[in-house]
């Protein structure tokens, strides 16, 4: 699938006509008799084709004066696999723009963390998503307020300030234009069975919030939540009751989030010290977890190679784990080069206990917030217990985060922010590339000179040098990173599996006693 697919008609018809939930936040279909837009999976009867116009966002749907179908709830699709594959403009700006910095910043504060003017950021988007910045911010805003009108007792007045608007007048008009409805009726309208897209009713704890996250199926949730929680910082994360949970650095405050794996959502309890925070720790949540993503796409690509189709087909759906906070990933690769799982979390948590901010955490035991870069920063490099080559790159990095010398944002161009990054001291290939994984979220990035990825592919029969497994690889992109998902799987380490299952290698057919866990560097 490529960018642009809503102007492909036929193939639109096609999948609103069959109700294929992959389709869903690729294009919407707006029904010109009823001036109604729809996800492509909505259960009503489907408009006769002559009906149906497509278009590639929920902000063009509302800008061409159609409001959101109360059935379908097409502002909460999954969101488009695009954002997170590409690396240009629109690709930048839309990531931006669901980390929320339209509503903090304006377009203004948009285009100088792209670098670009703010007449060719409109142009760009106005030309490939029908919609600018401002309206693509304001159908972010709707879908917040209407998540805190359906989930909360919140007044309305904190819930307009809470979704971004500026005005109650702001909140009221465009909650009626979206949806059809003023926000008391919609209130009044919600699903008290918890059976909603994105949101389930609210526990009545102030700041706590309950949440679905929905994704395009299948997911495998076992690579996905194991990495997490092997990795897991003490004090930062912790796996309880079932549930990933972490504490959260937020542009108006810190928040708590769990995330549990459900077979067909992902439960989110957020936990925030101000509401004004929730778009953006959804967004960030959403992007950790690569609930955007393509898996149908990805496992396809994956399948055409002889050698993963095996894996792919025992176990369909891995995501590739990411970050809430860029920054904090590239210190943590940092910490973790050379040293095993267990080491790299011992020195994180060290870090994490002497500079993180304190936090409360009344539903488990998160203590702290990881340590800003500024923070760090503005320590005495000979305060960190670690050797003099690694303080060097770590007091390297982040004096270069901190000042915007290099960017592992989601603004980050990838090629740009390898080469910064290949020039700091003590960055190899390996660091590079597991950031470009993690924290850029480039879905082909392709850490060769990892030893899990090597001894994975001696066993599986593919070359294990780094110069003759990336030929060997060509075919697997744009997904490299997600067949270094597979290829650890084979192993029997910790983060290939969900704290509560038993560990059962993906690769049955490897004799046992040449098992090994996956090695030290581990990311």
């Amino acid at each position: 699938m490529q960018n642009g697919m809503h102007t492909e008609t036929e193939r639109c018809v096609r999948a609103v006509q069959s109700k294929d939930a992959r389709f869903d936040g690729w294009f919407f279909t707006a029904v010109l008799t009823t001036r109604i837009y729809c996800r492509p999976s909505c259960p009503v009867v489907p408009p006769k084709p002559e009906n149906m116009t497509f278009y590639p966002s929920a902000a063009a749907c509302q800008q061409a004066g159609f409001r959101a179908c109360k059935r379908c709830r097409p502002d909460t699709s999954p969101g488009s696999p695009e954002w997170n594959r590409r690396a240009d403009l629109v690709a930048r700006a839309m990531r931006l723009i669901g980390d929320g910095i339209v509503d903090r910043e304006g377009v203004p504060g948009l285009a100088t963390r792209l670098g670009y003017s703010t007449r060719q950021i409109e142009r760009q988007l106005l030309a490939e998503l029908g919609a600018g910045p401002l309206a693509l911010a304001r159908a972010q805003r709707a879908q917040t307020a209407r998540l805190l009108i359906e989930t909360t007792p919140l007044p309305m007045a904190e819930i307009a300030f809470a979704a971004g608007f500026s005005s109650i007048r702001a909140f009221n008009d465009t909650v009626r234009e979206v949806f059809a409805l003023a926000p008391s009726d919609l209130r009044t309208r919600a699903p008290r069975n918890g059976a909603n897209a994105t949101g389930s009713n609210s526990t009545g704890t102030p700041g706590v919030l309950d949440l679905r996250l929905p994704f395009r199926a299948p997911l495998n949730p076992d690579n996905l939540f194991g990495h997490l929680v092997a990795t897991a910082v003490p004090g930062v994360e912790e796996w309880r009751d079932g549930a990933y949970r972490r504490t959260l650095r937020l542009p108006y405050g810190h928040g708590v989030v769990a995330l549990t794996p459900r077979p067909d959502h992902i439960g989110c309890r957020l936990t925030l010290s101000d509401l004004r925070d929730l778009t953006v720790a959804i967004s960030r949540c959403r992007r950790m977890l690569d609930l955007d993503a393509d898996p149908v796409a990805v496992d396809d690509q994956l399948r055409t190679d002889p050698v993963l189709a095996p894996l792919v087909d025992k176990a369909p759906g891995r995501r590739v784990p990411r970050t809430v906070d860029e920054a904090e990933f590239a210190v943590r690769a940092v910490l973790g080069q050379q040293v095993s799982t267990a080491a790299a979390r011992t020195h994180a948590a060290r870090l994490v206990t002497a500079h993180g901010d304190p936090v409360d955490d009344p539903e488990g035991g998160l203590t702290h917030l990881f340590p800003s870069v500024e923070a760090l920063a503005a320590l005495d490099p000979e305060a960190l217990a670690m050797p003099a080559t690694r303080r060097t790159t770590l007091t390297t990095l982040v004096t270069q985060l901190a000042d915007g010398t290099v960017h592992v944002g989601v603004e980050g161009d990838w090629a740009e922010t390898r080469a910064k990054l290949l020039a700091l001291p003590g960055f190899g290939p390996w660091t590079v590339e597991v950031i470009a994984m993690r924290a850029l979220g480039d879905p082909d990035a392709f850490p060769t000179t990892d030893l899990g990825v090597r001894y994975a592919a001696k066993e599986l029969g593919l070359p294990s040098t780094p110069a003759a497994l990336t030929a060997r690889a060509a075919d697997w992109r744009p997904w490299r990173a997600y067949a270094v998902q597979y290829l650890w799987a084979t192993g029997t380490h910790p983060i290939n599996f969900l704290p509560d299952r038993p560990h059962q290698p993906s690769t049955p057919q490897v004799p046992a006693k040449r098992r090994r866990q996956a090695p030290k560097d581990i990311p």
